[in-house]
């Protein structure tokens, strides 16, 4: 495998020389790849992050709710004044709602932070790579 892939670079290596291509340093590509790759890598870690942040809120809104169903049981009476019962229905479908409209705003912020971080780091590693190769021309004779 290894004397296919000098092979080839040779091949590569005299088509340049054919065409007079100026020589380009390997190392240095090699390097610019990796650190795409680093930077690749620490975005989906972020992303990574930011899911198992909304696991675990998710996982808290599920106990949340048990909770207070739990609560509603208990403090459920069959019969007795009606109104009674309506406003203690009333109350915990206003606690549902507000609890509903918390969750939701606490997951998109937690889905915004970590799309807005992973993003960053490749939007980062693009200007870095466009200043390299920018550099690296500014360089050239």
């Amino acid at each position: 495998m290894a004397d296919q892939a000098q092979a080839f670079t040779d091949m590569f290596k005299k088509f340049g020389e054919q065409l007079k291509v100026t020589p380009f340093d390997m190392t240095k590509i090699m390097e610019h790849h990796q650190k795409n790759l680093d930077a690749m890598g620490k975005s989906w870690q972020a992303m990574a992050e930011g899911a198992s942040g909304i696991a675990h809120k998710q996982k808290e809104i599920f106990e949340a709710a048990m909770k207070d169903m739990a609560e509603m049981a208990q403090s459920y009476k069959p019969g007795g004044n009606p109104q009674d019962v309506m406003a203690k229905q009333a109350e915990f479908a206003k606690k549902a709602m507000e609890a509903a409209i918390a969750n939701t705003r606490d997951i998109a912020e937690l889905v915004q932070k970590s799309s807005t971080e992973a993003f960053k780091i490749v939007q980062d590693r693009m200007k870095e790579s466009y200043e390299e190769i920018r550099t690296s021309i500014d360089k050239k004779p």
